[in-house]
């Protein structure tokens, strides 16, 4: 069983790519929340409402992300888009993904005895 700091680190990192994948898909064309769930279930992210509407609304405060508002149904959607900001912190993310994937994944190698550190 994780451990309490393990489990917040592991939430940490997932929300973390739940925002790569959001900027990746608000890159592409815009995006809305319910549609982002429903693509984000589909990579076996189980994330809800109360989680991807914050999270797309720090996203739009800090400036990498834009909204427009259109009315579809009857009811306001929100579109979402990245900014110029938005493309270069993506880009950016890409470069340190893709250095991440080569270490970690790429190295086969057997495990090396873990080494405590002292206190």
């Amino acid at each position: 069983m994780a451990t309490l700091v393990g489990k917040k680190i592991v939430r940490d990192v997932f929300l973390a790519l739940v925002r790569v994948h959001v900027l990746h898909h608000a890159a592409r064309e815009r995006i809305f929340g319910v549609e982002m769930m429903e693509e984000l279930k589909r990579h076996g992210y189980d994330i809800g409402p109360g989680t991807l509407y914050p999270l797309l609304h720090s996203l739009e405060e800090s400036g990498v992300l834009v909204s427009a508002q259109e009315v579809v149904g009857g009811k306001v959607r929100k579109y979402y888009r990245t900014t110029r900001n938005g493309d270069a912190l993506l880009s950016e993310l890409r470069a340190k993904i893709g250095e991440l994937v080569d270490e970690v994944l790429e190295d086969r190698s057997p495990r090396r005895p873990a080494t405590r550190q002292k206190n």
